[in-house]
């Protein structure tokens, strides 16, 4: 099927959330400002509750609990220094929510008994319920935040003596794609724009998803996409800088997906053997060496003399 190059870009909303890779890194460690606050608030109730349980407990109307009101205020202590750690946030948020569902449980509770002051547990109920549907709304913020940061970013490039034309016209085939990217099994074209991806995977399955390019400027830059439903939501680009001197082409190739699973789970190893950027950096330099040479150096089936007791591993 003929190439149809696109002189400009294509806008389309992508499925990746696009952040320049330093800022990335920083708003990693960000705290969202309302989830701090809720952090902050948690530890300083929960010591209020710890070390004047006898006011606290007077204070809205419940009497003096004292055991009840020191293990909620550790409970809220905990969950507080756990937000603020900064790790597990998502879990942390959540543990607000089931701790204050607990609390309105034992006003509501206190509320029917003749023993309390029901104008005060009623204010503090009232408080409460607020409260939680703050922990509520900055646990749905930390949960976007995790999904942000499952994304996993590639980012390679190399030099190549090859005038950017000629890479261009190489690298615009993506159903030649597989044999510079070796993740890929193969990629079959649909009409124009869309295309239909299969990658390998190290138990021996496959992900297939559809993509469409997004932006294509010939003998410079050209990008793509995976529609809504892949399996492993994806994007790349493909640019292509000519060197001073006539020296050659600078190809760069970025690669951002989430993978199947997580950051944190095998989902990356899934895809690819080891570190995906190193992969992609070895799959640029086998095609380097292809293209100059018309050969990829190897040493399987080479001759080879005595191992050395370290070459083999052994002790």
């Amino acid at each position: 099927m003929p190439q149809t190059a696109y002189p400009v870009a294509i806008r389309s909303e992508s499925p990746l959330r696009r952040v320049p890779r330093k800022r990335a890194r920083e708003t990693d460690t960000a705290h969202p400002g309302l989830v701090q606050a809720l952090g902050w608030f948690s530890v300083a109730l929960g010591l209020t509750e710890l070390l004047w349980p006898r006011r606290f407990g007077r204070g809205i109307g419940v009497g003096e609990p004292m055991g009840l009101l020191r293990a909620l205020g550790m409970r809220k202590l905990t969950s507080g220094l756990g937000i603020l750690s900064r790790r597990n946030t998502v879990a942390w948020m959540r543990s607000r929510v089931v701790g204050d569902l607990i609390d309105l449980a034992l006003l509501g509770a206190s509320l029917r008994s003749a023993r309390t002051d029901r104008g005060k547990v009623a204010i503090a109920t009232a408080a409460v319920a607020s409260v939680t549907a703050l922990d509520v709304l900055g646990s749905q913020r930390s949960r976007a935040r995790a999904g942000d940061a499952d994304v996993v970013e590639v980012i390679a490039s190399i030099a190549i003596t090859h005038p950017a034309p000629e890479l261009y016209r190489v690298l615009r085939d993506l159903e030649s794609l597989p044999r510079v990217l070796s993740h890929l099994k193969s990629v079959r074209l649909l009409d124009e724009r869309s295309s239909h991806w299969i990658a390998k995977t190290l138990n021996g399955s496959q992900l297939e998803w559809d993509a469409e390019i997004t932006e294509d400027l010939p003998d410079r830059r050209f990008a793509w996409r995976s529609l809504p439903g892949a399996v492993v939501p994806n994007e790349g680009v493909l640019e292509l800088v000519p060197l001073p001197a006539g020296r050659g082409t600078a190809v760069r190739v970025e690669l951002r997906f989430r993978p199947p699973g997580g950051r944190l789970v095998a989902g990356v190893g899934r895809i690819f053997a080891g570190a995906p950027e190193h992969q992609i950096r070895e799959d640029l330099r086998r095609w380097k060496r292809l293209l100059e040479t018309g050969e990829v150096p190897t040493t399987a089936g080479q001759p080879h003399g005595r191992r050395s007791v370290i070459s083999r591993g052994l002790p």
